[in-house]
């Protein structure tokens, strides 16, 4: 049950890296925790997820107003808003309804519109999701 745990907890952690947010994190570590657990107690599957729940849940509820403080702090800039209005460059066709990649400084995107965008158009980002961000056409501005 220790492989199991820790492969979730690395699983978790790796997702965290690309989604950049604090909630795979807790995850990962509640999964640690359980793992650790179950160094002592292997038989306790039910308490081994038990106490990996709350470990994670008590991470979130306490963490969060020090996320908010952090975030709220002079000199905190969000890497999530900087992208929006910067210009890019479709490297993959981007059709209604589908994702499409963009190039946006040295990181490529995938991207969503509300209009079909062709290679190598130059685009504008309006908005930005967890790992999707939403385009425009560079013209298209008012």
């Amino acid at each position: 049950m220790v492989v199991f745990w820790l492969i979730a907890a690395g699983v978790l952690f790796v997702v965290e890296m690309m989604t950049l947010t604090f909630y795979l994190l807790w995850l990962s570590i509640g999964a640690l925790a359980a793992g650790l657990v179950s160094l002592i107690v292997p038989e306790a599957i039910l308490f081994q997820v038990v106490l990996g729940s709350l470990v994670a849940l008590g991470l979130t509820i306490f963490s969060k107003p020090l996320v908010s403080k952090f975030r709220s702090s002079r000199g905190f800039k969000d890497t999530g808003t900087e992208i929006v209005g910067r210009q890019g460059v479709v490297i993959e066709p981007i059709e209604q309804g589908r994702y499409g990649q963009v190039k946006v400084g040295g990181d490529t995107w995938s991207a969503s519109s509300d209009q079909s965008l062709g290679k190598d158009e130059v685009v504008r980002v309006v908005k930005r999701g967890t790992t999707i961000i939403e385009v425009e056409r560079w013209g298209d501005m008012n």
